[in-house]
């Protein structure tokens, strides 16, 4: 009979993004040591920061770290590591993270219990390229590695007393982004729900759909179809009553609220206020490139 032991450990779920799509696109051969390597990654980037990886479940592993602090440099390590790996006939792999802390139950090398549950909810939420962790992990970081998150929103889960905090680890390019919140208006206006429309299609953030992605790779929500936009170009996030654009590209993004200048955010934040609209990395875009935003 196998022995049971609780402690208390960090969670943490890797996934690699679209890997049925990637056998249809790439073949069985190609995509199977594509994922390969990516899962070679992860166990790499796991094992680098003290962590054990549980177990693979197909394209995706689960790992266990002693401290909090090490599993968020694995997470950082693997995004990288994936990052740097080369594109496979026109494909870019990309996966996706979420980790969480708390007591878990070992049994026959295992793992069981809430935490792992939650940290596998994060990582089903995050989009390509993202890592999310919860409040429970950002309180026991070290202060330099809480400077490294953004705040996202709270989610409900459903059996828990308290709606559970999301944060986001930013990656991707850490030294160029600003993090501050730079504005358009000393006086934002307070809006429960933004609009968006892009090349004929609508979309819309509200309390029930609070982050947007935007960049050319097909994992976005919005998929840019200019040349100059970036992969990972930019995202919206609504936070409280406000919603906030977040530039992570190389060619910068173009907002123009009505009646104002043209601001260019490349690397920082910014808050929306409308009716309005934004150009991703070429501010002369035709109109019908560019992306119409207002809110009610």
């Amino acid at each position: 009979m196998n022995r049971q032991t609780e402690s208390f450990r960090t969670v943490l779920f890797a996934d690699v993004c679209e890997s049925t799509r990637l056998y249809e696109r790439l073949g069985d051969q190609t995509a199977l040591a594509a994922l390969a390597r990516c899962l070679a990654c992860m166990r790499r980037a796991t094992e680098q920061f003290g962590g054990r990886v549980v177990k693979t479940i197909g394209d995706e592993t689960m790992s266990a770290f002693e401290r909090v602090e090490d599993a968020f440099q694995a997470a950082y390590r693997m995004q990288q590591m994936v990052d740097e790996l080369p594109g496979q006939n026109g494909v870019k792999l990309a996966i996706r993270i979420g980790f969480h802390c708390g007591p878990v139950i070992e049994e026959a090398s295992d793992l069981f219990g809430d935490t792992v549950n939650t940290a596998a909810r994060l990582a089903n939420l995050a989009k390509a390229g993202q890592i999310l962790l919860s409040g429970a992990v950002l309180a026991h970081l070290p202060q330099m590695q809480q400077g490294m998150t953004r705040d996202l929103d709270r989610l409900t889960i459903k059996g828990k007393g308290e709606d559970l905090a999301l944060h986001e680890v930013i990656w991707q390019h850490p030294e160029e982004l600003t993090m501050k919140l730079a504005t358009l208006a000393p006086e934002p206006v307070l809006a429960v729900c933004l609009h968006l429309r892009y090349r004929g299609r609508d979309y819309r953030l509200d309390g029930r759909h609070s982050v947007l992605t935007l960049g050319r790779d097909t994992g976005n929500d919005v998929v840019l179809e200019d040349a100059l936009a970036s992969r990972s170009h930019a995202r919206i996030e609504r936070r409280r009553e406000r919603f906030v654009l977040i530039d992570q590209s190389t060619n910068g993004t173009y907002v123009t609220v009505s009646g104002e200048p043209e601001v260019a955010v490349r690397r920082e934040e910014i808050l929306l206020r409308g009716p309005g609209f934004m150009a991703f990395g070429d501010p002369r875009l035709p109109a019908r490139d560019q992306l119409a935003f207002c809110f009610d």
